[in-house]
């Protein structure tokens, strides 16, 4: 099968490799009929996530048909259209049950503290190959898969699989609320959908800050308030139109990889070689060092006693934050990898309702056979390309 494989640092390419097998009674293999790029996709092949051993599989988006069950898979049979989450968590363990499915005891084969186990990331998460592929193997697939109904398209569903959920949880661990004012920065797909969760759980005002145009079309589309902090500078302009009090909850989507205002890559490109230094050194995130920006900006633009929702991808060597602040202002600051499956089922069911649509944030469908092009324009930040679909083969 073709699947879109991992060699190195700027080194992706799309290759042949065997398909899956059952290798645990808990598993199921899917064929897949939508996998995604995602942002987070971007942080490996760049280096930000080190750790990533050759020949994983990437993608941990997927939308497919079950093909084959483990003996110990009883709510899924051949033929099911599932929507696969990005985390992988067994369903029995006292974290799972308590909806903390994105630090599972058993699903990272690393071990109880090794953290989240999810599909195409770095050694230390399984590895787990991804979903950039005609099939995949699913792990604990009876809580990992959610089944389909009809009326929700591929499409819909593969947004549901990472980007919906992740925005969700930043808005839910922020404790959104009726009413309440939010600042959102970072306009991409996570950021989208964490403005359309502030709304759906009652916020009044939405402000959306980033530097791209066609992000903050679509953010100004969704209802935010839109500010562009290369035009002006975002924690002034929020305070201003607060009446100098600040929004009640703050959700931090950009992470370690950013631009920095005036639109300064912190990162080599896809395709280009890794560099002798360290691949953070001069952007917005220094190890051991400066803390990033947008974190700076999240503590002065929240609120006294106000909470922050730290959703952004950052490395683990990160170890910094403008802890001064936090004290000084009494903040609550909140953060984590999204337990998918807590939130997928329920969104599943809105989607299905007709209560909303996913699908405003899908802006490029690319044929698997095209993925490593897209690869390329997506971390070319090309005005347009927001989030990027790519169809198996297979489907």
């Amino acid at each position: 099968m073709k699947a879109v494989v991992f060699h190195g640092v700027g080194d992706i390419r799309l290759d042949d490799v065997p398909e899956p097998e059952i290798q645990e009674p808990t598993d199921a293999i899917v064929r897949l009929t939508s996998s995604a790029i995602c942002g987070t996709d971007l942080h490996m092949v760049r280096g930000t996530l080190s750790g990533m051993k050759e020949g994983t599989i990437l993608g941990h988006e997927g939308v497919g048909i079950v093909e084959e069950v483990g003996s110990q898979v009883r709510n899924l049979n051949p033929g099911d259209r599932v929507v696969v989450g990005s985390t992988v968590g067994c369903g029995y363990c006292s974290y799972c049950r308590a909806g903390y499915y994105a630090q599972c005891d058993n699903a990272n084969p690393n071990g109880p503290q090794a953290g989240t186990a999810f599909f195409g990331g770095p050694e230390a998460t399984g590895p787990l190959d991804g979903m950039q592929a005609e099939y995949a193997r699913i792990p604990y697939a009876s809580v990992t898969c959610v089944k389909l109904p009809e009326n929700v398209t591929d499409e819909q569903a593969i947004m549901i699989s990472d980007i919906f959920p992740t925005g969700y949880f930043g808005a839910d661990i922020a404790d959104v609320s009726d009413g309440d004012t939010v600042t959102v920065f970072g306009c991409g797909p996570v950021g989208q959908f964490a403005i359309v969760s502030a709304f759906m759980m009652g916020a009044g005002r939405v402000f959306a800050v980033d530097n791209r145009e066609d992000r903050l079309e679509m953010a100004r589309a969704q209802g935010a308030e839109v500010v562009n902090f290369d035009e002006e500078d975002p924690v002034g302009t929020v305070q201003e139109l607060t009446g100098g009090i600040g929004t009640d909850r703050v959700i931090e989507a950009v992470g370690v990889d950013a631009e920095a205002p005036g639109g300064e890559r912190d990162e080599q490109e896809v395709g280009q070689v890794a560099p002798e230094t360290n691949p953070q050194e001069g952007g917005l995130w220094q190890p051991g060092g400066v803390p990033s920006q947008s974190a700076v900006w999240a503590t002065e633009a929240v609120c006294k006693a106000g909470t922050i929702s730290v959703i952004g991808v950052f490395p683990p060597p990160a170890m910094t934050f403008p802890i001064g602040a936090l004290q000084q202002r009494n903040l609550t600051v909140k953060g984590g990898n999204c337990n998918h499956r807590r939130y997928i089922p329920k969104l599943v069911g809105l989607v299905a309702s007709g209560a909303l649509d996913p699908t405003d944030i899908l802006t490029q469908e690319e044929p698997v056979t095209g993925a490593i092009e897209a690869y390329e324009v997506f971390d070319q930040r090309r005005p347009g390309w927001i989030k990027v679909e790519l169809l198996p083969k297979a489907s």
